[in-house]
C-alpha cells in the first residue's frame, strides 16, 4: 500500500493518450462545390484546404451562415435541403430537406433560430439550430391569395428577418420572440418582382431590388411602424434593354463609409448611394459588364466585382475616393464569388470553370494562393457569425 496512490498518478500522467491538436475556428471558411453537392472547408491563415464534405445534394444556388461560435456551417441547397457542418470536425453533423425549391436562408441574432427562405412551397420556414426541427412555417400568401416565391431573407437583429415576396411584390417582416407565435407585418404595393434584399450593418435599414420595375424599396426598420419608400427610380436598364445574363446580388452589396454601391439591373454599371443625402444617387461607374457582386474591401477602400457571361472571366477593381476603376484581374473561367478576409484584406475568388479558387492581396494584387475545387461557387468564411444580415 505504500506509496500506491502517487504511482497510479504519476503512471496515468505519463501514459495517457495525448489529446488532440486544439484549434480556433474563426480563420476557417466554406468553398461550395457546385457541381459534387460538396464543401471544401479551408483556413484563410494558412491557405490551404482542410478536407472536403460531401452528400449535401444540389448546391447549384448554395448559400451559408454560421452559428455564433463560428463552429457550424449551414448550408441551403437549391432542392430544399438545410444541412448543418461541423468545421472543426470537417463532418455532416445532420441533414433535412425541408421543401422543393429553395433560395437561401439566414440566422437568428441569437444563434438559435435558422430561417429558409423557398420557393416551392413558397414561404420561410423555422428551425432549430441545434436539431433542425421545424419550429414555425410562414406560407407566403400575398395580398391577392396566390402564393409567392420568397426571396431576400435577411435577419435584423435578434430573433427578426424581413423578406420579399417575388410574385407578390410585398415586403414582409417576421417577429420569431415567441416562434410559435411569429408576429408578421406586410407591406404591399412595393413594386413588381423584387428579386434580392439586403440590411445595413446597423441593421436600420432594409432595401429590396425590383426586376420588373427600375428602382428599389427602402425600409427604415427603425421607423415605427415602416413605411416602403422608393429609392432610385428611373435609374433605366438603357436605352435598348439589355438581355440580363445572370441577376445581380445584392447580398453582395458594398458599403463603404457612407456610400452604398449598388449592382445596376441589365446595364454596364454600379450605382453609387449616399445614405447622408436620403439614399441619392450620386454617381454612376461605368464597368466591363453587367455586375454581379460588388464587394467591398473592409478598409472600404476599394469595391470589387465580378461579371455575368460574356465579362466573366475578371474582376475590376474600383477606388473609392475617385469612383473610378483602377485594376482588372483574370483570376480564370466563370469568376461567381468574391470574399475578403476581415483583418488581412485578403481576397478569394472562385473560378467554377477553372477548377479554382485564387487568393490575392488586396492591396498589392499579387497572387498568393491557387487552390483546386470542383466546379467552386460560393465562398463563406466564419467572420460572417458576427454580422448582421450575413
Amino acid at each position: 500500500m505504500k506509496g500506491w496512490p502517487v504511482v497510479v498518478l504519476v503512471g496515468l500522467a505519463f501514459v495517457g493518450v495525448a489529446a488532440a491538436e486544439p484549434r480556433g475556428s474563426g480563420d476557417l471558411g466554406i468553398v461550395i462545390e457546385r457541381a459534387d453537392g460538396s464543401v471544401l472547408v479551408v483556413d484563410t491563415s494558412a491557405r490551404r484546404v482542410l478536407g472536403r464534405i460531401a452528400g449535401l445534394g444540389d448546391l447549384s444556388h448554395a448559400a451559408a451562415v454560421f452559428s455564433p461560435d463560428q463552429r457550424y456551417a449551414y448550408v441551403f441547397g437549391r432542392d430544399g435541403g438545410l444541412s448543418r457542418l461541423d468545421l472543426l470536425e470537417q463532418r455532416l453533423d445532420r441533414r433535412i430537406v425541408q421543401a422543393g425549391n429553395s433560395i437561401g436562408g439566414a440566422i437568428s441574432g441569437d444563434g438559435r433560430l435558422v430561417a429558409v427562405a423557398n420557393y416551392e412551397p413558397g414561404g420561410v420556414r423555422i428551425f432549430d439550430a441545434a436539431t433542425l426541427e421545424r419550429v414555425a412555417d410562414i406560407p407566403a400568401i400575398g395580398r391577392d391569395g396566390t402564393r409567392s416565391k420568397v426571396v431576400g431573407l435577411e435577419d435584423y437583429g435578434r430573433r427578426r428577418f424581413a423578406f420579399s415576396l417575388y410574385d407578390a411584390g410585398e415586403i414582409w417582416l417576421a417577429d420569431l420572440a415567441d416562434p410559435q407565435s411569429p408576429r408578421i407585418a406586410r407591406f404591399s404595393g412595393i413594386g413588381r418582382l423584387p428579386y434580392d434584399g439586403l440590411v445595413t450593418p446597423d441593421g436600420r435599414y432594409y432595401l429590396a431590388g425590383l426586376f420588373g420595375e427600375d428602382g428599389l424599396v427602402l425600409l427604415d426598420l427603425w421607423q415605427q411602424p415602416p413605411q416602403p419608400r422608393r429609392i432610385l427610380e428611373g435609374y433605366g436598364r438603357g436605352e435598348e434593354p439589355l438581355p440580363v445574363y445572370k441577376m445581380p446580388h445584392l447580398e453582395g452589396w458594398a458599403q463603404a463609409g457612407d456610400l452604398l454601391f449598388l449592382p445596376a439591373v441589365g446595364r454596364h454599371e454600379l450605382l453609387v448611394v449616399d445614405r447622408r443625402q436620403g439614399f441619392a444617387e450620386v454617381a454612376r461607374i461605368a464597368v466591363d459588364g453587367q455586375p454581379v457582386f460588388a464587394v467591398a474591401r473592409p478598409d472600404g477602400r476599394q469595391v470589387w466585382v465580378n461579371f455575368a457571361f460574356p465579362a466573366n472571366d475578371r474582376v475590376q477593381i474600383v477606388d473609392v475616393p475617385s469612383l473610378a476603376t483602377v485594376a482588372t484581374l483574370n483570376p480564370g473561367k466563370a469568376v461567381l464569388h468574391i470574399e475578403f478576409t476581415p483583418r488581412s484584406g485578403e481576397a478569394w475568388i472562385s473560378a467554377r470553370d477553372s477548377g479554382s479558387v485564387v487568393v490575392f492581396d488586396g492591396e498589392s494584387l499579387v497572387e498568393l494562393a491557387r487552390l483546386p475545387a470542383r466546379s467552386p461557387s460560393g465562398i463563406f468564411f466564419t467572420a460572417r457569425a458576427n454580422r448582421m444580415g450575413f
